[in-house]
């Protein structure tokens, strides 16, 4: 079954580039996209660029209208995520524990529906 490890943290938190702490936090997301990929679990994975260019789109009317910036008002943003190849639930967890942005934010594990053709 496919996870979605949806990894959310607040800007600026956690360790920044140019701080000696960045190195060994990039260091432990190479090294667990490194553990995911040799398992066989990695399905897909990638950042997301800051908020700042996120773009909402919503429909009201038949007019398409566009928002600068997320939807969601809240400190904690969506920065990236993982797709998972897991056994259950358990292990799709015990993965998402493993990214480091866990530490400094939360990392949302969500059951992915996959639709037949």
């Amino acid at each position: 079954m496919q996870y979605m490890c949806l990894i959310y943290s607040a800007e600026g938190s956690g360790p920044q580039p140019g701080t000696p702490e960045f190195g060994p936090f990039m260091k432990g997301y190479q090294d667990f996209t490194a553990e995911m990929r040799d398992s066989g679990k990695l399905v897909a994975g990638d950042a997301l660029q800051p908020i700042a260019t996120a773009t909402t789109v919503t429909v009201a009317d038949g007019k398409t209208i566009t928002t600068d910036g997320p939807f969601a008002e809240t400190k904690e943003q969506l920065g990236g995520y993982y797709l998972l190849e897991c056994e259950n639930l358990d292990e799709a967890i015990a993965q998402a524990a493993k990214i480091p942005t866990a530490t400094y934010g939360r990392i949302e594990v969500r059951p992915i529906i996959v639709w037949d053709d």
